[in-house]
């Protein structure tokens, strides 16, 4: 068996759009994938992201919110940045693999219907594409 690639989702705050992609990764492909999430700061979690985790069946056991600093000097394979705030800070990350960014609209101040449930679709969308070419042979 091959050594699991680690993925570290990143965005401003790790309430809501990187805690999401961190558990959909596990759910999709925790065989290949090791997947971590953090903010440049660590907050309280919006309820409203567990609870769009848990209405389409994803586990959301053991999520919290960790500041990036808690993953210093860790090497990840993937660091992905999910929203501006946290580009710049992810493109400055000693890391011994590929940066990747993605932008969500924040769903905590988003005015659109159904924001968290609009956020999780976007981010499993994303989540397959990035399994099916990171792991083609």
């Amino acid at each position: 068996m091959t050594e699991k690639r680690r993925v570290l989702f990143v965005c401003a705050r790790n309430d809501a759009c990187s805690l999401m992609a961190e558990a959909l990764l596990r759910h999709a492909d925790a065989e290949r994938f090791e997947a971590f999430s953090a903010g440049l700061l660590a907050s309280a979690i919006d309820p409203r992201t567990l609870e769009s985790l848990e209405h389409i069946g994803i586990d959301s056991h053991g999520l919290r919110s960790k500041a990036l600093d808690e993953f210093a000097g860790q090497p990840f394979d993937y660091v992905i940045s999910l929203c501006d705030k946290s580009r710049e800070e992810v493109a400055r990350m000693p890391t011994s693999g590929e940066v990747i960014v993605w932008n969500f609209e924040d769903p905590v101040t988003s005015d659109k219907h159904e924001p968290f449930r609009h956020a999780l679709q976007e981010i499993h969308d994303r989540i397959h594409m990035f399994i099916t070419v990171k792991t083609r042979p």
